[in-house]
């Protein structure tokens, strides 16, 4: 029986800034569909010639605007944690030329194992030219992010179990906070191989992050009575305390009824079942008793991990546009009066060797349903960045004040 609760989805498309879509278009001739993207006005916020391209019109009954976020750092932590009401005006370098003996001395003596490799590389690099070592000798792939300034440890599973993983990227980055490294993750980097001996990137993979040092916006809903629920890897972003976590990582729990299709052409994309997990959240936002309502927090994660950093222009528009084929269906699961926002982390700068994160304007989307483009009454543009997005949160389930104060810190 479908409830009628509040329920609001703010949906993250990860790395596509306007300047990257405007990119990507620009270097592709082929055609591009974004009907549905275009109707909540995203053609509204790019150029007459990138608008053109998508073949679609804005309707007029949603907002749409362009944002730049006001922390310091490109980053998808610092994104995510921004539109929760957290701004970071820190900045922080990269490992170029890998992590010090000391560090890593310390950091095998403490997981009791050996590592190896240490260099800066992307990470499907990382790991296709250690694999073969790795899966020899159990020794875990230490590598830098090209584009974060994090450590990550690649491992397949079949090699060293999940649960290990999880625990060997815990203690890496409560090494690294102890020594004063100033790394803002740790990552696990769980990876299996396919019958074909093909590299699969799982969605086990474990983020061990910077701690928040405030309250976000997730942490003033819970407190009211909203039920929180992560999808994908927000969790792993904004790490506070959710109600529900989802994270799909088997294709059976797909259902084929909804059509759900994978872009790559092996399948090493996740999008599918972070938008089945945001679907199941979205059933139950409205099936379940939950007098408060209901805020789903979903990353798209493939427009930057899959077809970002590898610079994929075609993947990554034809990600985009799965994307923009499947929001119908989140659409039809919102109820009379939901919230529906859409905006991205940050963009993605296309260099010669990598795709690097990128701060540039980042599209604002939103929508309620049997609303007008005043949102039912909530205000826009009332914060600066993305502090505004989670202000329409805020406001939509009436606490606005207790936002205004974790906003202004």
């Amino acid at each position: 029986m479908k409830r009628e609760q509040p329920t609001a989805l703010l949906m993250v498309i990860d790395a596509m800034g306007l300047s990257t879509l405007e990119y990507l278009l620009s270097r592709y001739k082929g055609k591009v569909s974004l009907p549905n993207l275009c109707r909540l006005g995203l053609g509204e916020l790019l150029s007459p010639e990138s608008k053109a391209r998508l073949g679609g019109r804005f309707d007029g009954k949603s907002y749409a605007a362009a944002v730049s976020q006001v922390s310091a750092t490109a980053d998808s932590l610092v994104g995510h944690r921004e539109m929760m009401g957290v701004t970071d005006k820190r900045t922080y370098d990269l490992f170029e030329k890998g992590f010090s003996r000391e560090y890593i001395a310390e950091l095998e003596k403490r997981i009791g194992r050996k590592t190896f490799f240490n260099k800066m590389a992307g990470g499907m690099e990382a790991i296709e030219l250690n694999a073969a070592e790795h899966e020899r000798t159990g020794k875990p792939i230490v590598y830098a992010s090209k584009c974060d300034p994090l450590i990550q440890l690649a491992m397949n599973e079949d090699v060293i179990p999940v649960a290990e993983q999880h625990r060997i990227a815990d203690t890496a980055f409560a090494l690294g906070m102890e020594m004063g490294i100033p790394i803002t993750r740790a990552i696990a980097r769980s990876y299996v191989k396919n019958a074909a001996g093909e590299i699969i990137r799982t969605s086990n993979r474990h983020d061990a992050v910077l701690p928040i040092e405030q309250d976000t916006l997730v942490d003033i809903l819970r407190d009211a009575s909203v039920w929180t629920v992560a999808v994908g890897k927000t969790s792993d972003l904004v790490n506070t305390a959710y109600h529900a976590k989802i994270k799909l990582n088997r294709e059976i729990y797909i259902d084929p009824a909804l059509g759900l299709r994978f872009v790559h052409p092996k399948k090493k994309d996740t999008n599918p079942f972070s938008i089945q997990g945001t679907i199941n959240a979205l059933e139950a936002a409205h099936a379940v008793y939950r007098p408060k309502g209901t805020f789903i927090f979903t990353n798209l994660v493939d427009t930057d991990s899959v077809y970002g950093h590898t610079r994929d222009i075609e993947g990554g528009l034809r990600s985009l546009e799965e994307i923009d084929r499947c929001m119908p269906l989140l659409e039809k699961n919102l109820a009379d009066g939901d919230l529906l926002c859409v905006t991205a982390d940050h963009g993605m700068l296309h260099r010669e060797d990598y795709g690097y994160h990128n701060n540039e304007p980042l599209p604002c989307l939103a929508m309620r349903k049997g609303r007008g483009a005043d949102l039912g009454g909530l205000k826009t543009g009332r914060m600066p960045g993305l502090l505004d997005i989670g202000n329409l949160v805020a406001q939509y389930f009436g606490v606005q004040p207790a936002y205004a104060k974790i906003a202004k810190k």
